[in-house]
């Protein structure tokens, strides 16, 4: 037998099972083919069409507000609200059937419903009559925006007084356009605070109400009362003109956000992270299925630097004593009281009197500003070292000063004090040291009754010196909306002398506070603030003690006077409080206290019939911990019974009693330790 052939009878048969696989590969592929095609192919073609890029969001309660000690100043208020999410396919006409409904089950307040939302509802409610508004001509010439557009214009006060009339339909409008806002499968609130009977109400009737929905929400609530809830601020709709820079940070513009004070200022701590409800839709932009939940979580917890027991205090002392000067005509106040060495605010009240009660000003310690009056002096003597026209201890005369065109300025009316110091000056705040430290920082040569130039560079000198301790520029607290004061303007030379005694410029009660602490720790000005730290949200009713943000004290500036300088101005301030020659001194007895030492300034301003009465101060001398300053403004006399040094007074008495009684050890600890 031939061997070659016996090899070629074996090349047919690997051929025949290389073809009989790929004909049952083929097989198997078509088979498969037709399954997904004819079997599947509808459950493909669904799939193929979904997306998963649509998600509905709920909003999530805001973060705490704490005092230092970790009690709470601002907590939620558990309440529910009625939400609608809307589909892309959901028209006018069933969106109005909707709100219909929902107004027999509710009852929604109408007040932010506009005219412009009333002409909406108009158009929707009534369409013949708003086809009508245009001519036939106009329908076909203009688009549908335009024609929108002219709608509006002509729609009238007349064509709205029948729904104005009605309140049932004013709900609906109501509800509709609280339904309208938003964009679809965006979630929007239709009304916060449902009572249990709408509750029950609802719930009976969800399956009639496509979209809607009872979600868990919280409003703002104060334990402790009005006691500065005006700076804590208040949460609401976005503001039209802000909404452009909430919303390319992802929010809706339905939210609720801080729109104002703390609230604003730490948005972005307070914000909770929101509950997202991840939907699959159609190519119609339908839902499919029930969506993916992604659970939200409450926003950060602030911890502010108020002593919350320290400001009951320091706002009752500061009604007290207005309530007492009414007669001399107070009816506004304000205090500050802050740690020179971290800026931390431990108190900031104002008052006001209205309609027979006084009631919160804070908002005034960062936006009013008035003339200080002698306050300030200590910033004069200072600059007198800078531009080295005085040293300290220079020694100069007190007197009646009389110019060319028959003016005259003193200290005390017609008195004068004769030859003194820097310090008698500020002990005994002389006028004329002061403006003698100005006429020599303009190169002015006084003679009695003789006319002499002076350069006018020498406000701007003045003002720039001012302004290391924070007068006359924003100090920089975290609150909105802050006032560097107001700039006197007319540049003659008598208002330089003016701005040297605080009769000219004005200041806000947050920068007396900032400049006197200036004063107290060294000549550093720190930059004031409320915010101590930011915790992670707590599932319990305490902080967390997880820290995502601790405050630090932030220098602005070093002022150019020396430490000595400064520390020599610190003494004069001493003997303002504690010698019987001060103007707040031992004849005053105000500033006489076991518990401490204090140093201070005090000031009146004259405005046309009026006072400012003014203080400022740091206690204990030797090692300040807490600075203060009291403003009250526009008084009928110039002691008002000494209104601001007797609240003065009593806040630093607060002070320290509060700062002893937390050293007293609580009565199961002095039991224990008789024990041991």
């Amino acid at each position: 037998m031939n061997p070659n052939r016996k090899k070629k009878n074996h090349v047919p048969i690997r051929l025949n099972i290389l073809f009989l696989s790929v004909f049952i590969l083929f097989s198997v592929l078509v088979l498969r083919l037709g399954v997904i095609q004819i079997v599947d192919g509808e459950e493909y073609e669904r799939v193929s069409e979904q997306t998963e890029n649509v998600t509905a969001e709920s909003s999530a309660p805001r973060g705490k507000m704490y005092d230092r000690y970790g009690r709470v100043l601002v907590d939620n208020n558990p309440e529910f609200a009625l939400t609608y999410i809307r589909t892309q396919n959901t028209n006018q006409s069933e969106r109005l059937d909707l709100a219909r409904k929902l107004a027999e089950l509710i009852e929604k307040d109408s007040e932010e419903v506009t005219d412009r939302d009333l002409k909406d509802y108009w158009i929707v409610t009534r369409p013949e009559e708003a086809k009508q508004k245009l001519s036939e001509q106009e329908w076909e010439n203009l688009d549908s925006t335009e024609a929108y557009k002219l709608q509006i214009e002509r729609i009238d006060d007349k064509d709205l007084a029948e729904i104005k009339a009605d309140e049932t339909e004013l709900e609906v409008a109501a509800i509709k356009r609280a339904m309208d806002n938003g964009y679809a499968l965006s979630s929007q609130t239709i009304k916060m605070g449902l009572t249990e009977d709408e509750i029950a109400r609802i719930s009976e009737n969800l399956g009639e109400l496509p979209g809607v929905d009872i979600q868990a929400d919280a409003t703002r609530e104060y334990p402790y009362g009005e006691t500065l809830q005006t700076i804590f601020g208040n949460v609401g709709h976005i503001p039209r003109e802000s909404l452009t820079y909430y919303r390319i940070r992802d929010y809706d513009r339905n939210d609720q956000v801080g729109i104002s004070y703390l609230e604003k200022q730490y948005e972005e701590y307070l914000k909770g992270q929101k509950e997202k409800q991840k939907f699959v839709t159609d190519k119609s932009g339908e839902p499919i299925g029930e969506p993916e939940v992604i659970e939200g979580q409450r926003g950060n917890d602030l911890v502010l630097s108020i002593d919350i027991d320290l400001q009951q205090q320091v706002e009752e002392i500061l009604e007290e004593e207005l309530r007492d000067a009414r007669k001399y005509g107070a009816t506004r106040g304000y205090v500050v009281m802050m740690d020179p060495a971290t800026g931390e605010v431990l108190s900031i009240a104002g008052k006001a009197y209205n309609n027979g009660k006084y009631t919160g000003r804070t908002f005034g310690v960062i936006g009013d500003s008035y003339a200080m009056g002698s306050t300030i002096k200590g910033a004069t003597v200072l600059t007198g070292y800078q531009y080295d026209v005085i040293n300290p201890n220079d020694m100069l005369v007190d007197e009646v000063l009389r110019f060319s065109n028959g003016q005259t300025k003193s200290s005390y009316t017609s008195r004068a004090m004769g030859r003194i110091s820097d310090l008698v000056a500020i002990q005994k705040s002389s006028n004329v040291y002061m403006f003698k430290i100005a006429m020599m920082m303009a190169g002015y040569d006084y003679e009695p009754n003789k006319r002499s130039s002076y350069n006018p560079e020498a406000y701007n000198q003045m003002r720039e010196a001012f302004s290391q301790f924070g007068l006359g520029v924003p100090t920089g607290i975290d609150l909105p909306g802050e006032s560097a004061g107001l700039n006197g303007g007319i540049g003659v030379f008598g208002n330089l002398l003016d701005l040297s005694i605080g009769q000219y410029d004005t200041y806000t009660p947050m920068q007396m506070a900032q400049y006197v602490s200036t004063i107290a720790n060294g000549g550093y000005r720190i930059k004031p603030h409320l915010l101590k730290e930011v915790h992670e949200p707590s599932e319990s009713d305490t902080l967390s003690n997880t820290v995502l943000f601790q405050h630090t004290p932030e220098v602005l500036n070093k002022v150019k006077m020396s430490k000595d300088e400064v520390e020599h101005i610190q003494r004069g301030m001493w003997m303002v409080m504690n010698t019987k020659e001060g103007t707040a001194g031992t004849n005053y007895n105000f500033f006489q206290s076991d518990d401490y030492v204090a140093a201070g300034k005090t000031g009146t301003a004259q405005i046309g019939e009026e006072y400012n009465l003014t203080l400022v101060g740091f206690a204990p001398y030797n090692d300040p911990e807490v600075a203060f300053s009291v403003v009250i403004p526009e008084v009928n006399d110039s002691s008002s019974g000494f209104v601001n040094k007797k609240i003065g007074g009593r806040i630093l008495d607060a002070y320290f009693d509060l700062k002893n009684k937390a050293k007293v050890p609580s009565g199961s600890e002095i039991e224990n330790k008789d024990k041991e």
